[in-house]
């Protein structure tokens, strides 16, 4: 099979996309097919260049990508490409469209809110996970939370306003603290700031600001981290997040050794197979598909379960916790990429 990784981007988790993508694309050469990792900004811009050639064949010349500790400055790399704001770089359409499918290894703004999906969906390309509407509802935090509330399940109470209208009075007069502060669009921890006093939330709103999409604030919610990876429809085992310091932000998920992920959680079968339950449902809601990551909290004392987000495309990096996931299920990282690059789909 011939396939294009598509990853990077205009995003704050640019970084982690193109280092899940190296390792999507390793995998995938690891298989037998042939692979091309494309950068959906950067695109391919030497119009001399014979895209064949860029299809890659063997393991003898594998993707390498390091995340380092803080997100990237989008800024400078608009400039470093003449200020050039349009997130399709030049030929990508033009290479997905040689290809037999497109994974998505892309993450945050316009790979996981549908935008890349449609596009490729007018183009008639077929791509790995969910379809346009499922990444718009899930990537969307106020909706997806709405959504779920308005089933019947519990997810913290929050507020949504626009990144410059939103103060700390009004978010101490509707919320108060301990909350959390974090941008409506973004994934990866990006933007997100836990605040646990009043002179604190200044800085949190500016850093979500900084991201310069609606903010929401939602309430302080204690209990177990845990997340559930589902694949076409079926939850896989529980992890439970346990950062060393801190919670779980850009830094603790992506730079190894600082968080200890328990897989399985340990949660007795009961509970385990109701958060199951709870995820597949909520996969469901979100009109997700193919794979994604419903993320919770156990709140021991309500003896009950908290929605917090969902992610329509999760990280594949070593210390992502999709494969990590389907590892403790049995499935190898190489079949679990080609598991999904095998299911990719044209629009629907």
């Amino acid at each position: 099979m011939k396939t294009v990784v598509l990853g990077g981007g205009l995003s704050p988790e640019r970084d982690v996309s193109l280092s899940s993508s190296s390792l999507i694309a390793n995998a995938l050469l690891r298989k037998g097919h042939k692979v091309a990792l494309v950068d959906l900004y950067d695109g391919i811009e030497d119009d001399k260049i014979s895209l064949e050639t860029l299809f890659r064949e063997g393991t003898s010349d594998e993707y390498t990508y390091k995340v380092p500790e803080n997100e990237p400055d989008l800024e400078k790399i608009i400039a470093d490409h003449g200020g050039r704001r349009e997130w399709v770089g030049p030929r990508v359409l033009e290479i997905c469209k040689m290809a037999d499918s497109v994974f998505l290894g892309l993450h945050g703004s316009h790979g996981e809110n549908g935008q890349v999906q449609a596009v490729l969906d007018s183009a008639g390309v077929k791509y790995t996970g969910c379809n346009y509407l499922g990444c718009a509802i899930a990537m969307d935090k106020d909706l997806s939370k709405a959504l779920i509330a308005g089933a019947g399940y519990r997810t913290a109470k929050w507020m949504t306003r626009p990144y410059d209208k939103i103060t700390v009075g009004k978010v101490m007069e509707e919320l108060g603290v301990p909350c959390v502060v974090k941008p409506i669009g973004c994934g990866s921890s990006c933007g997100v700031s836990v605040v646990k006093k009043e002179e604190e939330l200044q800085a949190a709103l500016d850093y979500a600001a900084s991201f310069k999409q609606l903010i929401l604030v939602e309430a302080f919610i204690t209990g177990r981290e845990i997340t559930i990876g589902v694949l076409d429809g079926e939850a896989l085992p529980i992890i439970e997040i346990r950062p060393h310091e801190g919670f779980y932000d850009y830094k603790n998920k992506y730079q190894a050794g600082l968080t200890d992920h328990l897989c399985p959680a340990p949660i007795d079968e009961e509970h385990t197979k109701r958060a199951q339950k709870l995820a597949e449902k909520f996969f469901t809601i979100l009109r997700m598909d193919s794979y994604g990551r419903i993320d919770m909290f156990y709140d021991e004392a309500l003896d009950d379960f908290w929605f917090i987000e969902a992610n329509n495309l999760p990280g594949m990096t070593d210390t992502s916790l999709v494969p990590e996931a389907a590892g403790a299920a049995g499935i190898k990282y190489d079949d679990l990429v080609e598991r999904i690059a095998l299911s990719a789909r044209s629009g629907e």
